[in-house]
């Protein structure tokens, strides 16, 4: 009997190793909880493994085909992978499955994944409404916030004047908040001339642009916004790469937030503009080790594989 319990016991214990080995499958009449598949994916996709974190989610959705929090990390995954009509299959999916308090999240992740295309035309499609829903609630800063969203996709995307248009929006929606206080008038007055100097730089219209960074400059000097003084350095470093003033650039974007993956794509390309391949491809690096799905990634890591893919 002793014999018996401890072959019993072996053998207990090797279903539960398998089990937890082989996560999703069932094994020894035990079946993984799809959330616990989805969690565990959350974390290989954190680590840089898409593949395995997909695989994950698959399991997931072949046990609970309608878990909003599965399709939502395919999505995502699939994003950072460059398989975007893929990406968007899930994402759509998890729209139409979302509670309303996850709806916006799914929205938003949506415009993410359009943004890593730099697909302006279809971020307007899904931000616009979210706009509109924000303004009705008189929710001005959050509309703002969206419009200004917009704009930024709209810019790297190329098109100036949608960009010109909807950050002008977010402006004057901001304004119309009548609880502003005067530190939070100079923060929209900052961010509309961080804007304005983007996007005129953007057109060519360099010393235009160099203008409106003095304006920027002058607003935070004015000590209302202390917290916000870190954005210039990237404004002023935006400005200068796209002015062909590399050296510039260079000094001002290190002075940035360097964990920002849209930080390290303007520095890589300020570097390479330098002919300097090598510091250009490591900081393309960096910015594939960072597995966020954020507009500032979106923004960035499709460049950057396309520097490196023949690496």
């Amino acid at each position: 009997m002793v014999s018996d319990f401890m072959n019993l016991l072996r053998l207990t214990n090797r279903c539960l190793l398998a089990s937890i080995l082989l996560a999703g499958s069932v094994v020894c009449g035990l079946a993984a909880d799809p959330m616990d598949l989805v969690k565990e994916g959350k974390a290989l996709n954190a680590e840089g493994k898409q593949d395995e974190a997909i695989a994950l989610y698959r399991k997931a959705l072949k046990a609970s085909p309608n878990l909003y929090d599965a399709h939502l990390a395919a999505g995502i995954a699939l994003d950072l992978k460059g398989q975007y009509a893929d990406a968007r299959h899930h994402l759509e999916r998890a729209i139409e499955l979302a509670k309303p308090e996850n709806l916006t999240q799914a929205r938003r992740t949506m415009v993410v994944s359009y943004a890593f295309e730099h697909d302006c035309a279809q971020a307007t499609k899904l931000e616009k409404p979210l706009f509109t829903e924000q303004v009705a609630a008189e929710s001005f800063t959050a509309a703002a916030e969206t419009a200004n969203e917009l704009a930024r996709i709209c810019l790297e995307a190329l098109d100036q004047n949608a960009a010109a248009k909807w950050y002008q929006i977010g402006y004057d929606t901001a304004r119309k908040n009548p609880k502003l206080t005067d530190a939070e008038k100079d923060l929209w007055e900052f961010r509309y001339y961080n804007a304005q100097a983007r996007v005129l730089v953007r057109r060519g219209l360099r010393e235009e642009a160099h203008k409106y960074v003095i304006f920027a400059k002058s607003i935070l000097d004015r000590g209302t916004n202390p917290d916000q003084a870190r954005f210039y350095p990237y404004l002023a470093g935006y400005v200068a790469l796209y002015s062909s003033e590399l050296t510039t650039a260079i000094m001002e974007l290190q002075k940035a937030d360097v964990h920002d993956p849209f930080i390290l794509v303007l520095i890589a390309q300020a570097y390479e503009y330098s002919n300097d391949k090598p510091k250009a491809e490591d900081y393309y690096r960096k910015v594939l080790a960072i597995n966020t799905h954020n507009l500032s990634n979106a923004l960035a890591r499709p460049l950057a594989k396309s520097k490196l893919v023949s690496k």
